[in-house]
This record gives C-alpha cells, sequence and structure tokens, in this order.
C-alpha cells in the first residue's frame, strides 16, 4: 500500500511539474480552479524563461516598511530590503532555503499583476487602505473602474504580498503592527547589444508606488518561524 500511494503522489508531481514548465495548453483544464498553482507555487515553481529566446533580463525587488507603536508612540520604520534578504540566504550556500526565492517571486508576479492594469486602478492602489474593512474597500473601489481576470489576478497576489509584508514586519520591528507598506520595483540589465560599451549603464528601475494596507495573517502562518529564517537573512545582508 504505501508502495501504491508513493508511485500514485511521484506520479501526480510529474504530471503537476510537466503541466507547469509546459507552454499553456487545454491540458491545464484538467485541474480544477488554482490546484496548480496552490499546489507548484511557493515550493516546486520553476520556469523555463532563463532560457532562450527569451531569457530573464531583469531584477526584481521588494522592499517593506511598517507602522508600530512603540512605548505609546506611534513610529515609522525605515524601509527593509526583503530581496537582499533572501539573496543572502541563497549566495554561497549549498542547501539554501526555500524562503530564498518566496519574495522575489512575489514581487514578480505582482509587478505583472499591476502592469495588467489600468491608469485609473493604479491610482487606486496607490492610496492607503488600512482601516476599518480596507480590504472590502479596497476591493471595492478597483471593481468600480472595471472587473476582468486581470483584477482577480491582482487582488489574489496583493494579499499574498501584503500577508508577506505583514510577515516581514513582525520579525523586523517590536511594537504593535498598525499597517505595513511594501515597495515593488523592476530593474532592466544592460541590453546585450551594449555589453561591451564602458559606459553602458543599467537603466533606471520601475518602481510600483503603493500606499499603506493593514495587517493580513493567513490561516497556517507561523511568526516565529518565519522570523527565524528571515532574520537570518538580514544578518547576513548587513541590514
Amino acid at each position: 500500500m504505501v508502495l501504491i500511494l508513493l508511485a500514485a503522489f511521484t506520479a501526480w508531481h510529474i504530471f503537476a511539474t510537466f503541466l507547469w514548465i509546459a507552454p499553456a495548453s487545454g491540458l491545464r483544464q484538467l485541474l480544477p480552479g488554482d490546484l496548480l498553482r496552490s499546489y507548484m507555487v511557493p515550493m516546486f515553481g520553476q520556469s523555463w524563461s532563463v532560457f532562450a529566446p527569451e531569457p530573464i533580463n531583469g531584477d526584481y525587488r521588494l522592499r517593506v516598511r511598517a507602522v508600530v507603536i512603540q512605548d505609546g508612540q506611534q513610529k515609522t520604520s525605515k524601509w527593509v530590503d526583503a530581496t537582499a534578504a533572501e539573496l543572502a540566504m541563497s549566495t554561497h550556500h549549498l542547501f539554501p532555503p526555500r524562503a530564498a526565492v518566496l519574495g522575489t517571486e512575489l514581487a514578480s508576479r505582482y509587478k505583472g499583476a499591476y502592469d495588467d492594469l489600468g491608469n485609473a486602478q493604479h491610482r487606486i492602489s496607490a492610496l492607503s487602505y488600512f482601516k476599518g474593512d480596507w480590504s472590502e474597500r479596497l476591493q471595492g473601489d478597483l471593481r468600480k473602474q472595471g472587473s476582468d481576470p486581470d483584477l482577480d489576478d491582482y487582488l489574489a497576489v496583493e494579499r499574498q504580498i501584503t500577508a508577506y509584508a505583514t510577515q516581514v514586519a513582525y520579525a523586523v520591528w517590536p511594537g504593535e503592527l498598525t499597517r505595513v507598506q511594501f515597495e515593488v520595483s523592476r530593474q532592466n540589465v544592460i541590453p546585450f547589444s551594449r555589453r561591451n560599451e564602458p559606459d553602458a549603464k543599467r537603466p533606471q528601475p520601475k518602481i510600483v508606488k503603493t500606499g499603506w494596507r493593514g495587517v493580513v495573517e493567513e490561516p497556517g502562518q507561523s511568526r516565529e518561524a518565519f522570523a527565524d529564517t528571515f532574520r537570518q537573512g538580514l544578518r547576513e545582508s548587513g541590514q
């Protein structure tokens, strides 16, 4: 029975991995809803985009800051570079933790979903929502500008990245956490055609401005486990 279960799981994992990395096709419709993404991300996520004909040509960065109450006073923290902390956990480490790619993956997905929105929705996402039923109000204001699959994708990744920023805030700053803010940016590399020019410089990063968000914690998240891993990256990155 154990061998049968192991064989069945192995077959499922190989099939799911094939669907994930293969070009989009009707085969993905065999799996209901968001089953494939929820299984593959973040533990098994991978992409062929590092290879030709369209190799990765830019870096994503995720920064986080928060407002906390310490000694009865409300204080706004400095920005913490979550991407740098993650890279420090994977650089020169033979067995880096899976957490070393989570923030970068979220930043990439958020930037892609944000770019698919319209200008009116961009202006709303730049506003602050953190009081009362802030999440419902944010969704409502965005849907007033038009509801489509692109917006659903944005709302899903917006909640995930807010939950990630919340865990970063709990790991870094003591006190009562009242709200968080994240900043996502992408900076392209030097174009291949200019790679040998001595004065070639990378283009300026494209920064997505978002407002403050309320605290989000999903079921099953562990502040202690996240903090233990993330603080290691902070120390190694010199932050």
